[in-house]
C-alpha cells in the first residue's frame, strides 16, 4: 500500500504546477485503484478549500514554503481538517514522503508545523468579503460579485457542496436495475436521479445510463421539441443526446477536432444517431447555416462559477478579467448563430455561472442589438430563482445546479 499522501500529491502537482484541469490530472496520474475514491475525494477536497488552507499554512509557517512543500502541507491539512486523521499519521506520512522524493531537508519544517498547527487559533479578518473569500475559498472578487447580486444568499451559494452523482437512465427499465441497489434521491425530471454513491459498470457503456448533472437536463427540459435543432456549443455532448430524443436531428458545433469525436462517441454509446458533428468555431457566422433551423441552442463559453462544486479548479484558475473576455464571445456566438434561427424559430441562450454579467446582461444586450428577437417566458420544474430574461438555477435552490437559460422567438416578417 502505498503512502496515502503520494497519489493525491502526484495528481495536484499537476494542477498547481503545470496548471492541469483537475480532471484531467487524474485522468492522466497512475493512482493506487485500492484507494482511488480517497486520493479523488483528497484532490477534489484541498481545490474547494485552496484558500482556507493556504491560510492556515500563512498563520503558522514563518516564511512562504516552496511549491512541493506547501502542495503536500496541503494534502496533510486537508486529512486532518476534513478526514479527522490522526496528526502523528498524517505528520509521520508526509516527513516519509519528502524524503522519498529527495527533499527530506523540508522534513525538519514539515514535521514541525503539523504538530504546532491549531486550528482553534486561526483567526479571519474583520473585513466580511476578506473573511468569506477565506471561509469558503472563492476569490475576493467572486465574493465581491455574489453579494452585490445575490445578498444574503451569496453565502448559501457559496456553501452549498452536495455530494452527489447525477445519472440520467435511458430508460425506465434501465433506472429500476440500478435504483433498487443504491440509495437515491429523485430529481424532477424522468429517469434521472442523484446518488450518493453511485458506481461505474458495463451499463455506462452499454448505452443504458450516462453521467450528466441535473442543471444541464434543465436547460434540455426548457428547449421545446423542433425538427431541426443546432447545440452550438455542444462537447462533451451530454445535451445534444438528450435533445437528440426529442427533436428530428441535431447538429452539433464544436470548436476542437478531439471534442467533436467526445460527442460522436458520445452519441454512439447512448444509440442516439440523428446527430450530425460539425467542427467549426460558432462565433464566426458561416452563411451555409443562414435561417436552417428551427431552433438553436447557444450553451456558452462561460466562467463557470455554476458547477464550482464539480469543477474546483476554476476557483484557482478564473480570473476576474476572464469575465469581461468571456462576455464578448457570449455576444459573438449569440449574434453569429441568431442568424442561423428561421423566422418563428428559438434561440436559448444558457450557461454554467451565476453573474449577471454573464447571464441576464449578456441576454440583454443581445435582444438590444436584435430587435427582431424577443424574451419569451420559461418554465422549470426545478428550482430556480426568476430574472428578467431568464431563469438563474443556484446551488441551495436548485440540487447544486447553478446555470442560467433564457429563451427568445424571432419574429416573421
Amino acid at each position: 500500500m502505498t503512502n496515502p499522501l503520494y497519489d493525491p500529491f502526484a495528481v495536484l502537482q499537476k494542477v498547481y504546477g503545470g496548471g492541469a484541469f483537475l480532471k484531467q490530472a487524474l485522468a492522466d496520474t497512475p493512482v493506487e485503484e485500492l484507494n482511488r475514491a480517497r486520493t479523488v475525494r483528497i484532490c477534489y477536497g484541498v481545490l474547494e478549500n485552496d484558500l482556507y488552507l493556504d491560510h492556515c499554512i500563512r498563520t503558522f509557517a514563518p516564511k512562504n514554503p516552496k511549491l512541493p512543500v506547501r502542495i503536500l502541507l496541503k494534502v496533510a491539512l486537508y486529512m486532518l481538517l476534513f478526514l479527522e486523521k490522526p496528526k502523528y499519521m498524517v505528520t509521520d506520512n508526509a516527513v516519509a514522503l519528502l524524503k522519498k522524493l529527495g527533499k527530506g531537508g523540508a522534513s525538519g519544517f514539515v514535521n514541525a508545523f503539523l504538530r504546532a498547527f491549531d486550528a482553534q487559533k486561526l483567526q479571519f479578518p474583520a473585513d466580511k468579503v476578506s473573511a468569506l473569500s477565506l471561509q469558503y475559498s472563492y476569490p475576493v472578487f467572486a465574493v465581491r460579485k455574489l453579494l452585490a447580486e445575490y445578498g444574503k444568499d451569496a453565502e448559501e451559494i457559496m456553501s452549498h457542496r452536495p455530494a452527489r452523482t447525477f445519472v440520467r437512465f435511458a430508460n425506465a427499465a434501465a433506472a429500476e436495475k440500478y435504483l433498487a441497489a443504491g440509495e437515491y434521491e429523485p430529481t424532477p425530471f424522468q429517469n434521472v436521479y442523484a446518488f450518493a454513491h453511485f458506481r461505474r459498470d458495463g451499463g455506462y457503456d452499454a448505452g443504458e445510463y450516462t453521467f450528466q448533472s441535473v442543471g444541464s437536463v434543465a436547460i434540455c427540459h426548457c428547449v421545446e421539441p423542433v425538427e431541426s435543432m443546432l447545440d452550438a456549443c455542444a462537447a462533451p455532448g451530454g445535451k445534444s443526446v438528450l435533445l437528440a430524443g426529442k427533436c428530428g436531428k441535431v447538429t452539433a458545433f464544436e470548436l476542437h477536432e478531439h471534442r467533436a469525436q467526445l460527442i460522436r462517441a458520445y452519441a454512439l454509446r447512448m444509440g442516439a444517431g440523428n446527430i450530425e458533428v460539425v467542427c467549426r468555431d460558432s462565433s464566426a457566422y458561416d452563411e451555409t447555416y443562414r435561417e436552417k433551423f428551427d431552433a438553436v441552442l447557444v450553451d456558452a463559453p462561460c466562467s463557470g462559477y455554476g458547477v464550482v462544486a464539480e469543477n474546483p479548479d476554476i476557483k484557482l484558475f478564473r480570473k476576474e478579467e476572464d469575465i469581461a473576455a468571456l462576455a464578448n464571445t457570449q455576444r459573438a456566438i449569440l449574434c453569429a448563430c441568431a442568424e442561423y434561427v428561421k423566422e418563428g424559430g428559438a434561440l436559448y441562450y444558457s450557461t454554467c455561472s451565476v453573474f449577471g454579467e454573464e447571464n441576464d446582461v449578456t441576454a440583454g444586450a443581445f435582444l438590444k442589438s436584435r430587435p427582431d428577437f424577443s424574451p419569451q417566458t420559461l418554465d422549470c420544474p426545478l428550482g430556480h430563482m426568476r430574472k428578467k430574461y431568464g431563469l438563474q438555477f443556484l446551488p441551495h435552490l436548485s440540487m447544486g445546479a447553478g446555470f442560467y437559460v433564457a429563451k427568445f422567438i424571432r419574429s416573421r416578417t
